[in-house]
Order: C-alpha cells, then sequence, then structure tokens
C-alpha cells in the first residue's frame, strides 16, 4: 500500500513537471543605453548646487573653515552625474535650522520620564 502512494505521487508530480516544460515562455533581451537610464539632468543639479553655495552666509561658512570658491568649483566638475544628482536632492531635502521645538520636547520628555521614575527630583514636592 505504502509503495503504490509513492508511486502516484511520484506520477502526479512528474506528470506535473511534464505539462509545464511545454509553457517556458521565451525571454527576450536588448541592449539598453545608458542614456535611457540615467534621467539626471547635469545642469540643473549644477545650478541648483550653485545656488546654494553662493549665498553668504554658506560663503561666510566655507571661508571660516578656509574652502576656497575655486576648489568647489572644481570639486564640482570632478563628481559624476549620480553624485552630483545626489548631492543636489540632498541639499534641497536639508533642514536649514535644524528642529530646535523637537529636541525640546525630547529632553522635556526624558526628564518627565525620570521625575516619574523617581531618578531625579526636578518638580519638588511639597
Amino acid at each position: 500500500m505504502r509503495m503504490s502512494i509513492w508511486r502516484v505521487s511520484a506520477v502526479a508530480v512528474l506528470s506535473a513537471a511534464l505539462v509545464n516544460v511545454g509553457f517556458v515562455g521565451a525571454a527576450s533581451a536588448a541592449i539598453v543605453d545608458t542614456q535611457a537610464l540615467v534621467t539626471t539632468d547635469r545642469d540643473a543639479d549644477l545650478a541648483s548646487i550653485r545656488a546654494q553655495l553662493e549665498r553668504d552666509d554658506v560663503r561666510a561658512k566655507m571661508q571660516e573653515m578656509g574652502v576656497e570658491p575655486s576648489a568647489v568649483d572644481a570639486r564640482l566638475a570632478s563628481l559624476s552625474d549620480r553624485e552630483l544628482n545626489r548631492l543636489a536632492m540632498d541639499m534641497e531635502r536639508a533642514p536649514a535650522g535644524g528642529d530646535a521645538l523637537a529636541v525640546i520636547g525630547i529632553v522635556f520628555l526624558v526628564l518627565l520620564i525620570l521625575e516619574v521614575v523617581g531618578v531625579i527630583d526636578i518638580f519638588k514636592r511639597t
């Protein structure tokens, strides 16, 4: 009895495999040009980055750090299209001054939890 169940199972699996062999689809491949994959516009990214770098506060900070504007231009020119696009995207998304309200809220929450647990005693009880 056991051998017959095994045989029936083996025949069913092999039959299903043989039926599926006939349904194999053909894969098509073609050469894809690099320009079709890369959709960045180098001139637009450079203009965006230079607009950010030409602000007075950024220029002052760069001069304070000892960075020459000509060195910045040389480094920008040496970046690849992908790196330039990523830098432009990062500069657009970066917060201007940080989120001070969030930091104050987190500090307050930590102090409140420490007070409730009994580690510190900021809010004196009389």
